[in-house]
């Protein structure tokens, strides 16, 4: 049997400042998960850790303990994940005057 896997967008050109998170993704299937961040422009400001975040019912959420940098612009950064339970989303704090804009992508195989 071919193993079961799937490519998701959680986050499209969004520009993060502030406290931002991509849609939450049920991922409760998968064995594991890997989370690519892309910066489509050059980040300002000092970038913040992007946390893993994990929760039991896609509403309250907690830090996963993994973290990935805002890559420069152009660049490409991930994470690589097991043992996450069902939902999983990437959120960061931003500085004022801080920003990113990014691609988001789960990949996830069961």
């Amino acid at each position: 049997m071919l193993p079961e896997n799937i490519t998701a967008i959680l986050a499209r050109n969004e520009r993060w400042e502030g406290a931002a998170a991509t849609e939450p993704f049920e991922a409760g299937w998968a064995r594991e998960a890997v989370l690519f961040v892309r910066s489509l422009k050059a980040p300002e400001g000092a970038q913040p850790a992007l946390r893993v975040q994990i929760s039991p019912d896609g509403m309250h959420w907690l830090d996963e303990g993994a973290t990935v940098q805002v890559p420069a612009e152009g660049a490409l950064a991930a994470v690589r994940l097991a043992h996450f339970g069902n939902w999983l989303r990437l959120a960061g704090d931003f500085e004022a005057g801080s920003a990113a804009t990014v691609l988001v992508t789960l990949h996830l195989k069961a």
